[in-house]
């Protein structure tokens, strides 16, 4: 079967056992502070275990996008390296949200595998939960009895909770798994070793396909468990596998999810798989990579120095640096293999194909970034090795290389060992340790247990239409974290705060006790479909009932800046065309910021166009027109926006302001009078093929024009001139022609040294030579080096300079000599650079340093002869 038949299939036989298919989530999550990434199936499902919401359905299956690259799930290390381990990979399940349990689970995966999918029994095995005697858990042996109307008993084994446990985090809803494995060794191997003993032991050909997760009890804080008020069943199946062995190959890579990637990584890269274990293993990394990378950027993550993004460019140059060690891909070629995924998985995730221009765009971008980080450290590594003063290179030079400029440990250690070094392993480790350790606990939360006071099916929010009632908490917990101290979390029974999402931030405000009593709402946030309002300190009696109030200043403020990025969407698509769309935005009180697609600066002129384009609308006093519970087709088919890496659910918000419609969670203005005013602040270039504009609005902007009147009233005071723009243009023309007369005073100046010089040079091993402090720029030096070049033959000079309290260096190097003796002015600057504490570099017969230590321009030119012997 090929893997679209196989997918379909597992739909079709759940679909008959009255399970609705639901779509994947996104592969990036954006409500779960526990989470950067979907890395289960059950993820998106958090709030039904919870108890949080009722599902519409009771019985689902899907097929969950994942990844797994960081965290207690970190598959990044194996990949490429064995045929089995993934970053991004899809998860098959089905899901019972309080419906059948183990009895069902177990016999329709018995059903699906031996029945549909006409695995051989002979093949299976199956695990059950042994039992903990320190958290007094019996064995499943409801499970086993279950099992045996199955399988023999001889292929029921029992699992540790390490293995037969599930858990999804430290706290939260968990329970006993039975797991299927199956055994795709030879008859000659089987022989020789049973399977059984191979079960959960890592072997490639032995592995777990299926887990059925039986979600019974309820983790909390103190790590006791609780039974959970209902049973919830949550399977998932690994995609890759099951076409592994329903292909009958032995390799997830050999399948035909792979296969297609492989065979053009081979034609672009002209090798072969299957002849080079070191080749394989880079092949097998990047036809990985791509698709984890691919998925991310159609999601809304893009590639970046921070949180979820840095993990994508983490992934992302891991296979840049394979293909560039063992494939020999010095240039961009990852991005080539877009179109490859696109055409294999786009009917079932059609988000790539929507988003396919923008994820090339991206993959080229950042692969052109990082070959030129490769360069760099390359010449660093350089340098580290010819200061070296033993064959063991250190570790903490190493790990700098890493932290700092992003060069791969493992390429450090294979470069060291091909020049005869060792690398000092245990103290890199020691460094990194250090690093990750300072991290863990920057961020570290201690979560207590919910305090539950009372009941409460819905948390109602009310926040459209009022910003102050009266409400009850429901229940409470405390955290702790490095960063904010002791904070509580609170939850109501209905809430006018607004929870941070949709790219707006959440409110603040306070709850009044009846007693007068004041407690500061510090932020809104939502954790699997709760609103959670943080506050610093509980109320004395929690079970009074409050007034809650938004903070209604920033609310206006949040709201003005809000619509305005409704109408700048608008703007954009309107002037730049109808291929922009958003990418992203921030909301806050202050300013607003805006990223959306489209490959090439904004000019100044379409910027204005923008600005005066939703001023407009401002002015026209457009009046919000707003739907609630609108089917989401129907909003879509009435033209409604739906915007880039959000999740929709089968209801939605739709918000109209003249023309511009879109769905929407977030608060706005009743006009767009109440805007005031629209001014763009920056635009600027944040990925290949996204822009990202920020601006501001009401008494932000009213603020700007007071700032800038102000600014004008100085300079008027300041040149004395009722036309201070003349004056200025006065100004600017006098400036230039006064550069201009230095410049030709320097050029003289050059002139006239270059004679006293010419009498100062020496010969050093057949090489005129000199190294002078003068006292001129940088252009001068670089005058004055070359035409001494174009007189004199085989010339090594170095200048040193003070400019402006900093020290400069400038080498030329005749380009002959520079060849003939292997001499590089770039590496030379470089390392004379540190006399100066700084840097530089340039081509091998010219290049420029600078520091900001001019004392060190003596022992700078006291070292350059030693690159003469």
């Amino acid at each position: 079967m090929k893997s679209k038949e196989i997918r379909s299939a597992f739909f079709e036989f759940f679909k008959s056992k009255q399970h609705t298919v639901v779509p994947s989530a996104p592969m990036v999550i954006k409500d779960d502070p526990t989470l950067m990434f979907t890395n289960a199936g059950m993820n998106q499902f958090k709030e039904f275990f919870l108890g949080n919401s009722d599902p519409k359905n009771t019985r689902v299956t899907d097929t969950q996008k994942c990844l797994r690259v960081s965290g207690k799930h970190n598959d990044l290390e194996e990949v490429g390296m064995d045929t089995y381990h993934h970053t991004m990979f899809e998860m098959v399940g089905n899901w019972s949200f309080g419906d059948y349990f183990k009895e069902e689970a177990i016999a329709w995966s018995w059903e699906l595998l031996t029945d549909v999918f006409k695995i051989d029994k002979d093949k299976l095995y199956v695990t059950i939960f042994e039992g903990d005697k320190s958290e007094g858990l019996a064995r499943d042996t409801e499970a086993y009895n279950f099992w045996k109307q199955h399988i023999a008993e001889d292929r029921i084994l029992n699992g540790n909770k390490n293995d037969n446990f599930w858990e999804m985090g430290e706290q939260g809803p968990c329970g006993p798994c039975s797991e299927i494995h199956v055994d795709i060794r030879s008859d000659e191997e089987k022989a020789k070793v049973s399977g059984a003993e191979l079960v959960n032991a890592d072997h490639p050909q032995v592995v777990e396909i299926w887990n059925l997760v039986f979600m019974q009890f309820n983790r909390k804080a103190n790590g006791s468990l609780e039974k959970l008020p209902a049973q919830h069943v949550d399977t998932g199946m690994g995609f890759e596998r099951l076409c592994m062995v329903l292909q009958e190959k032995q390799s997830n890579y050999d399948t035909d999810v792979f296969t297609p990637l492989i065979r053009e990584i081979e034609a672009i890269t002209n090798t072969k798989y299957g002849k080079d274990e070191e080749k394989d293993i880079a092949i097998r990394v990047i036809s990985d990579h791509v698709r984890a990378v691919a998925f991310s950027i159609a999601d809304g993550q893009l590639p970046s120095n921070t949180g979820a993004g840095y993990v994508i460019r983490r992934i992302l140059r891991r296979a840049i640096r394979y293909g560039f060690t063992f494939l020999n891909k010095k240039e961009p070629f990852i991005y080539k293999l877009t179109d490859t995924l696109v055409k294999q998985m786009g009917d079932t995730f059609p988000e790539l194909v929507s988003e396919k221009n923008l994820i090339i765009n991206v993959i080229r971008e950042e692969e052109q970034s990082f070959l030129r980080t490769l360069d760099q450290g390359l010449v660093l590594l350089e340098n580290v090795i010819s200061n070296a003063s033993s064959i063991t290179i250190s570790g903490k030079k190493a790990f700098e290389l890493y932290d700092t400029y992003g060069f791969p440990i493992d390429l450090t250690a294979l470069i060291l060992r091909e020049r005869g070094y060792n690398l000092d392993e245990k103290e890199f480790e020691s460094e990194l340790k250090k690093q990750k350790d300072r991290s863990r606990a920057a961020t570290k939360v201690e979560t207590g247990d919910w305090v539950v006071l009372r009941e409460d099916d819905v948390e109602e929010f009310v926040g459209y239409d009022t910003l102050e009632t009266q409400v009850k908490i429901t229940r409470y917990r405390k955290v702790e974290s490095k960063k904010e101290g002791e904070m509580y979390q609170l939850v109501f029974n209905l809430t006018p705060f607004y929870a941070e999402g949709g790219g707006q931030v959440g409110d603040k405000g306070y709850l009044e006790a009846p007693n007068g009593e004041v407690v500061y709402i510090v932020d809104t946030k939502k954790e699997n479909n709760l609103i959670i309002h943080f506050a610093k300190n509980l109320p004395r009696n929690t079970e009074d009932t409050f007034k809650a109030v938004v903070d209604v200043k920033q609310r206006n403020r949040t709201a003005s800046n809000h619509t305005a990025t409704h109408l700048l969407h608008q703007a954009l698509r309107t002037v730049l065309g109808d291929h922009v769309a958003q990418k992203g935005s921030m909301v806050h009180s202050r300013n607003l910021r805006f990223d959306f697609s489209h490959f090439s600066k904004v000019t100044d002129e379409e910027l204005k166009q923008v600005e005066d384009f939703v001023n407009a609308r401002i002015n026209e006093n457009l009046a919000l027109q707003e739907q609630r519970g609108v089917p989401y087709n129907q909003a879509i088919d009435e033209g409604a926006v739906a915007l880039f890496g959000e999740k929709y659910g089968d209801a939605v918000r739709t918000i109209r302001f003249g023309n511009s419609m879109e769905l929407c969670g977030g608060t706005h203005v009743p006009n767009t009078g109440n805007i005031w005013h629209f001014i763009i602040t920056s635009e600027g270039a944040v990925a290949s093929g996204i822009r990202r504009i920020e601006a501001i609005t009401g008494d932000a902007a009213k603020n700007y024009f007071v700032d800038r009147s102000n600014d004008f009233a100085e300079i008027k005071k300041t040149l004395n001139a009722q036309n201070p723009v003349k004056a200025v243009s006065n100004l600017q023309e006098e400036n230039a022609a006064l550069q201009k007369q230095v410049q030709e005073l320097l050029k003289d100046k050059a002139k006239n040294l270059k004679g006293d010089l010419k009498n100062e040079l020496e010969t050093v091993n057949g090489i005129n030579f000199l190294a002078k402090e003068v006292d001129l720029d940088a252009s001068g030096m670089k005058d004055l080096a070359f035409e001494m070049g174009g007189e004199i033959d085989n010339l090594f000079i170095l200048f040193g300079s003070k400019q402006n309290g900093k020290a400069l260096l400038t080498c030329y190097i005749s380009k002959e000599l520079a060849a003939d003796k292997s001499l590089n002015a770039g590496q030379i600057v470089r390392e004379l650079g540190k006399h100066i504490q700084g840097g530089g570099g340039g081509q091998p017969f010219f290049a420029t340093a600078g520091g900001k230590n001019p004392d060190g321009i003596d022992e700078a030119l006291s070292a350059a002869k030693q690159y003469l012997k």
